[in-house]
């Protein structure tokens, strides 16, 4: 058997070659888990948080950074569209796919956690539409029926004044069903790139969304008065924020990401630079937000920032090991469910606790998000997940394949001699 040299493309074309045709590996045979990306969701499914404690009104004080970092806790969403193309580059890049085991793996891992968290919100989304009148879901209001059907096929980021329907932060997973139709195709198209191919590319996809955002600015069709609104009721705003081909090339800057991971060496300390580097671009447009045209911050401005802490993270810089604990990968497994479920359960546990301190209230609300997310995770979606997902066919070619991914991953992670 030839030695493969880590990094290299040749390695990686013995490696594809090497698998069966048409098929996708099961999690069993897939490249090592990177737990520091797996706690990272937890992270980024925390500010997304802290976003709604603030604009709920639960915490409403604070210092000035708190209250700038919690204000723009939405790019959350952003971070995950990056790491979503990120992961599935890692997980997918050397197949050879079939089409369809790969949608039906992506059902099983989405939809039964989404669907739970419409049945959760549904009670409260219906009678607010009977018996009260908020100006956010009036549209949802005078089309229930095509609102509904929408929000069930994951297709209600399509309709500007309907993508916050129902549960409103599920309009990122209708975003994230449009990405995964289109990851085989595009996963075909960007594989064979070169190294200066994809830098090019994540410079030309994170121009392009800045470019979206400045347009939008510079043309302000919502009008002037509106260009920092957040108003969830204005048309052109709402495209910018939830179309999903305008928060495409998010998912594909995390591809490429991806791929230069997969084409290098493991590097720690440039990965400690990278996650330097990314976050303090982030500190400084936190520290700089009420500066910013709020579209500039809300529409992919900060996806290079973003695949750069991911790629450093990845890369295992020995400070990075906290992140693998138990506890933090383990919330980072139930962060998917800690997204769809914390505005409501926060909002019920504040409604509900109204005899207690303020800041207990607070710690109660947190904690009942969570531990309803660690609930979910735990008997919805991974049994619905391990119900649904199609069985992989183990053949002697599937278990050299992961042989040889283990051993590149064990030489990458060796100190340089």
């Amino acid at each position: 058997m030839p030695t493969l040299d880590t990094g290299t493309a040749h390695s990686q074309q013995i490696e594809a070659a090497l698998l069966p045709a048409q098929t996708f590996l099961s999690s069993r045979f897939d490249r090592p888990r990177l737990e520091g990306l797996t706690s990272l969701r937890f992270l980024a499914a925390l500010q997304v948080l802290l976003f709604h404690l603030k604009v709920e009104r639960i915490v409403s004080g604070g210092p000035w950074w708190y209250q700038n970092f919690a204000g723009i806790g939405y790019i959350g969403v952003n971070f995950f569209f990056v790491l979503s193309g990120f992961i599935l580059v890692y997980i997918y890049a050397a197949n050879n796919a079939d089409v369809r085991r790969f949608w039906k793996a992506r059902f099983a891992r989405i939809y039964p956690a989404y669907v739970f968290s419409l049945a959760v919100t549904a009670p409260f989304f219906f009678f607010v539409l009977r018996h009260l009148n908020l100006p956010f879901f009036a549209w949802s209001e005078r089309h229930l029926a095509f609102a509904a059907l929408l929000t069930l096929c994951l297709l209600q980021a399509w309709s500007p004044q309907g993508a916050l329907t129902w549960n409103p932060v599920c309009w990122s997973l209708s975003v994230e069903a449009f990405f995964y139709f289109l990851f085989p195709f595009l996963l075909r198209w960007i594989r064979t790139w070169s190294g200066r191919m994809l830098l090019f590319g994540i410079a030309l996809f994170s121009l392009l969304s800045l470019g979206i955002s400045i347009t939008y600015i510079l043309v302000h069709p919502d009008g002037a008065a509106k260009l920092n609104s957040s108003e969830g009721t204005l048309l052109w705003k709402n495209v910018l924020s939830f179309n999903p081909l305008l928060r495409l090339p998010e998912f594909l800057v995390g591809m490429l990401t991806g791929l230069l991971f997969l084409r290098g060496k493991n590097n720690p300390a440039f990965g400690s630079i990278c996650v330097l580097g990314g976050s303090a671009v982030i500190a400084l447009i936190t520290a700089l937000v009420t500066k910013i045209p709020n579209p500039l911050i809300s529409a992919g401005f900060l996806s290079p920032a973003f695949a750069a802490i991911i790629f450093g993270v990845a890369q295992q810089p020995r400070w990075a090991r906290v992140f693998a604990l138990r506890p933090l990968v383990h919330l980072g497994e139930a962060s998917y469910s800690l997204y769809l479920l914390h505005s409501f359960v926060m909002t019920k546990a504040f409604e509900s606790t109204p005899y207690l301190p303020h800041e207990i209230r607070v710690a109660v609300c947190v904690a009942a998000a969570i531990g309803a997310s660690l609930v979910s995770y735990k008997f919805v979606e991974e049994p619905a997940r391990r119900w649904l997902r199609p069985r992989t066919r183990i053949t002697p070619e599937n278990a050299l394949c992961s042989y040889l991914y283990q051993q590149r991953i064990s030489e990458a992670a060796l100190p340089p001699n």
